[in-house]
């Protein structure tokens, strides 16, 4: 897992090869400035940190199914006394997790 830093000196990298950038301005287009490449920079190094520490979470959220079909997993695992680490349900949600593992 990379550091903020790395994460920063590689969208420091990204802004710095997509050169030049515009902007639109009152219907006009414009070159970034200084202070909007350095900007761009900033955002960009925040949103690869953000998406390294905390991508997973929306990852997990899309692959979940929903909670009505979670219950009926369960109520099924339940019928079949299966309420362990081999129902359904068990095995659907640690697939989830293992596919988008938290960072450490």
């Amino acid at each position: 897992m990379a550091t903020k830093e790395e994460l920063q000196t590689q969208a420091d990298a990204e802004i710095e090869a997509a050169k030049p950038m515009y902007k639109q301005v009152n219907n006009e287009r414009l070159e970034f400035t200084d202070a909007d490449y350095d900007q761009a920079k900033i955002d960009l190094g925040n949103y690869k940190w953000e998406e390294q520490q905390f991508g997973y979470i929306q990852a997990r959220q899309e692959a979940f199914e929903s909670i009505g079909n979670q219950l009926d997993q369960l109520f099924w695992d339940i019928s079949n006394n299966k309420l362990d680490k081999t129902g359904e349900w068990y095995k659907a949600i640690k697939k989830i997790k293992d596919d988008n593992p938290k960072p450490e």
